[in-house]
């Protein structure tokens, strides 16, 4: 049964039953935007053991201890939150909601919408508002204030003057959340269509020196004479050029410049950011505050690190190798290098951005050296620590990596070294220069 059709099905059964229920919160805000909802959820005056009882022939599940809720043929439905003041059913319920635009309830089957707060006319506006007690909506819920820059993003619109203000003076109380959850927001707001939004929104609230202080210090610093734009619009424009398809590679862009703050000198009156791809400190301790994985941490700061590699169309082949060797030091795929360095382009408003023939340059140069199947990790050598040992009559230590890596640069300079006799014979040289 199709989604649309079981909620026909289950809101005709309650009807039928004697019950009110509606569709209510996100899927009813999505209907307003002429917008596809990605789920649906249910709303009935019915109890929990009613709502088993009327569905004895379909998938039920129940799920939930604080507040349980039925799963009938995958869509989510709850009971009337307020069992005092069933006769006021459903604007109990609704006015508990965070914000206006996620208080309303539809009927589709008798087109009634139920809006107590003006949320359809706070979409029409795009307008962010809390429900009823605004103050009361962020102390139940202090993440609620992340949720708010979220749907400003979601709709391209503005906070209400009271629910900035009121976001402002409470934006401290975010300090005892679980960053889990804070995690959860930033990487749903990744799907938006322009998640920059969102981290204007949060500079706007003061939440965004709360979540990640290392972008929030860009804000106000000067691009430099190579760009036409300050480091953080420059960061906006990268994230925002990057595919919903890819949140962490999404996130990295917005995130890939802020070593610049700390990499940032004058000199004889020019700024400069040399080596600002290797300040990862300050975004390895917020992603790892925020609880990302090590492997996302790793993931982002890899091509924080990568992101300055140049490929041009004067790239020589050893060039290429070099580069696809650092990448797969950092364990990065050439697409997701290739992603942030078309995004990065596009993101600088004094350069103009890469035509297809120039992508398609600079990935040929790559595929090339990939087709000859050369050597991009050490342990490709055609001689191992061991052999070395023996060669050289020498023990083992430390010694034995730096030879095996001085090997390696030969091999990238030339591939055609890879075979054991040239690479013994290397080895000897390598000695008799010691």
């Amino acid at each position: 049964m199709k989604t649309r059709e079981t909620i026909r099905f289950i809101l005709d059964t309650f009807k039928k039953n004697g019950f009110q229920a509606y569709i209510v919160g996100g899927a009813v805000r999505d209907i307003m935007l002429q917008r596809t909802p990605d789920d649906f959820d249910i709303l009935t005056q019915a109890s929990i053991k009613e709502i088993q009882s009327i569905f004895p022939d379909q998938k039920v599940k129940m799920v939930g201890k604080a507040f349980p809720i039925c799963i009938v043929n995958g869509v989510e439905i709850s009971s009337g939150r307020t069992k005092f003041d069933i006769f006021n059913f459903p604007e109990s319920d609704l006015a508990k909601r965070d914000f206006t635009i996620n208080a309303m309830a539809y009927d589709p089957l008798s087109k009634k919408i139920i809006d107590p707060f003006n949320g359809r006319k706070d979409l029409e506006d795009a307008i962010i508002r809390f429900t009823k007690d605004p103050e009361k909506r962020i102390q139940e819920d202090p993440v609620r204030m992340i949720r708010a820059c979220r749907f400003v993003a979601l709709i391209d619109g503005d906070f209400s003057l009271s629910s900035l203000e009121l976001i402002l003076a409470s934006k401290d109380s975010l300090d005892n959340v679980a960053k889990e959850r804070i995690h959860h927001e930033i990487m749903k707001a990744m799907a938006l269509e322009k998640p920059s939004l969102f981290f204007k929104a949060l500079k706007k609230t003061g939440l965004l020196n709360k979540i990640f202080p290392s972008l929030d210090r860009c804000h106000d610093l000067d691009g430099g004479s190579y760009h036409g734009e300050t480091v953080f619009d420059h960061s906006m424009l990268v994230g925002d050029a990057l595919s919903p398809r890819f949140p962490v590679l999404r996130l990295a862009g917005f995130l890939h410049d802020v070593g610049k703050f700390d990499a940032a000198k004058t000199t004889e009156g020019k700024l400069t950011f040399a080596g600002h791809e290797n300040h990862t400190r300050a975004v390895v301790h917020d992603l790892t505050t925020l609880r990302f994985s090590v492997k996302d941490i790793a993931y982002i700061t890899s091509l924080i690190k990568a992101h300055m590699r140049p490929l041009t169309d004067r790239t020589t082949p050893k060039a290429a190798r070099r580069l696809l060797a650092m990448l797969d030091k950092y364990d990065l795929d050439y697409s997701d290098f290739m992603r942030m360095r078309i995004a990065d382009k596009k993101g600088n408003l004094a350069k103009r951005p890469y035509t297809i023939s120039e992508i398609r340059l600079r990935l040929k140069k790559l595929f090339n050296e990939m087709a000859e199947k050369s050597s991009f990790r050490m342990n490709h050598l055609e001689i191992n620590g061991k052999d070395i040992i023996r060669i050289l009559g020498i023990t083992s230590g430390p010694e034995i990596g730096k030879i095996k890596q001085r090997l390696f640069e030969k091999v990238l300079d030339d591939p055609k070294l890879n075979n054991y006799d040239d690479l013994k014979k290397l080895c000897l040289s390598l000695q008799i220069k010691k």
